[in-house]
């Protein structure tokens, strides 16, 4: 649901970014009813609880539970169903059988955005550590502006049964209004970062409190759409703290462009003329295409303009240019070209002025990877279209001279939201087994030393149902 936004600027608020170099008191509250105790065993379920500190944090709760996937922490209050709704297919499988410690809990921070367990505090972490241990780490931040559980069904199941602890962050505000956060443009988006790696670092002195011996595999970082963002931008600026990365369609940000604002405003101009049919439609259609729409996915068109288009735009140019409307915050919704005034279908990033490009620099990525990375993204992704995301992101690592890092794998028939297969299951392919399937060569290929494929298009395979499709994604069909 698009929720609507206020007209009049509500002051931009400081994050409190400061305060993460001050070591803050860790507060361990009482369990819920619904989270057994347990003692403090060398060995075995929940070991170390009530020894357990997350650094830096200003509050966490550290929970026993019997299970951490969604199998079980959607019935105890572990998880938030409604953050990670509308991600992944309606047939995708639980596992179960994963006993462990849950911790709960924020960071410094002075935006109050997130209201998950009546904290009304963002910088948000949830951290999970599972009695059987494989000795590694997956860390993530979220996809949107989803809060810090967006990923349990799509990443944080899996890997957990897989024997990796887990932990994931808010990234430090949430909600279509993230943009109030800060002081100056891109504020908000610079915070992200921050917090995937305070996380980092915080997440892995936990794993090493929990066992009693620091990683001895791997930490790997992921994530979809803004989180595959978080995903390079941390392996570009961060690359000392992980082993290797898996980019689910992660969005490109750069201040000459492409980037969101080069192609949104097209898709605001010219679809409604599209839909209307008559003889201006072709035409409309051509404008889409130019603007990096692919072909094939107009049965795609209508849902995003409805839901995601012209949202994405106002709120993220009102983050990078809130001087574009004037006083109204984010815009006037689904406003038509030359009707009113700061309208984001008249959006011209090129013709902006030079400190929104350089708000925009600030947070851009540039390629230079300093560890493993592989990329994959839908060829029928109208949300952020691979033609000026994530084929242009895998020339920026070749032109940087690292292209023997990274891998990209285009995935056919594959859309921005997983959810949508349940709508078009003859046209769409699910992208979750493939991100599995990059991941387990992710693993190979810093386990072994064995390259994955070459970069290329995953074909549909010929005659492939739904139940197949979900069950396995060759990256070298």
């Amino acid at each position: 649901m698009v929720l609507p936004l206020g007209v009049g600027r509500a002051p931009r608020r400081r994050t409190g970014l400061g305060a993460l170099t001050l070591a803050a008191v860790a507060v361990l509250l009482p369990s819920p009813a619904t989270a057994r105790p347990a003692p403090d065993a060398p060995d075995g379920h929940c070991a170390r609880l009530s020894q357990l500190r997350v650094p830096a944090a200003a509050r966490q709760q550290a929970d026993c539970l019997d299970e951490l996937t969604t199998a079980g922490t959607a019935a105890t209050g572990h998880t938030d169903p409604a953050d990670w709704a509308g991600l992944t297919p309606k047939n995708l499988a639980t596992p179960t059988g994963v006993p462990g410690i849950q911790i709960d809990g924020y960071f410094p921070d002075t935006s109050t955005t997130n209201t998950n367990h009546g904290w009304n505090h963002d910088a948000q972490f949830v951290i999970r550590l599972p009695d059987r241990w494989n000795g590694g780490l997956v860390v993530a931040g979220t996809p949107g502006n989803r809060e810090q559980y967006a990923n349990d069904r799509a990443i944080a199941d899996w890997v957990l049964a897989r024997g990796y602890a887990y932990a994931a962050t808010d990234k430090g505000n949430t909600g279509p209004a993230f943009y109030r956060d800060g002081s100056r443009p891109g504020d908000a988006v610079a915070e992200w970062n921050t917090r995937l790696t305070q996380l980092t670092r915080a997440a892995r002195a936990s794993v090493a409190q929990r066992y009693h011996r620091p990683l001895e595999e791997r930490t790997l970082v992921t994530g979809m759409s803004n989180g595959g963002y978080l995903v390079r931008w941390q392996l570009e600026n961060h690359p000392e703290l992980y082993d290797g990365g898996v980019d689910w369609e992660g969005t490109l940000w750069r201040a000459e462009g492409p980037n969101l604002f080069t192609f949104l405003p097209a898709a605001l101009r010219d679809y409604p003329t599209y839909a209307a049919g008559g003889p201006a439609a072709g035409q409309a259609r051509e404008a889409l295409l130019r603007a990096g729409f692919p072909a094939g996915s107009e049965f795609l068109w209508p849902y995003h303009h409805e839901v995601y288009w012209d949202l994405t735009q106002r709120v993220y140019r009102e983050e990078f240019d809130p001087g574009f409307d004037g006083e109204k915050e984010a815009g006037t919704p689904y406003c038509a070209p030359g009707t009113v005034p700061g309208c984001d279908a008249d959006y011209d990033y090129a013709t902006r002025s030079s400190g929104v490009h350089a708000a925009v620099e600030r947070i851009a990525l540039t390629g230079r990877i300093g560890k493993p990375l592989i990329t994959i993204q839908g060829n029928l992704d109208v949300l952020l279209p691979a033609g000026r995301g994530s084929d242009v992101y895998a020339r920026m690592v070749r032109q940087a001279g690292l292209g023997g890092r990274y891998r990209y794998y285009r995935i056919e028939d594959g859309t921005h939201t997983d959810a949508l297969v349940d709508t078009f299951p003859d046209r769409l392919r699910p992208l979750l087994p493939c991100h599995r399937s990059a991941f387990t060569a992710l693993e190979s290929w810093l386990t072994t030393g064995h390259r994955p494929p070459a970069n290329h298009t995953v074909v549909r395979p010929a005659g492939a149902d739904q139940a197949s499709l979900l069950a396995e994604c060759r990256l070298d069909g």
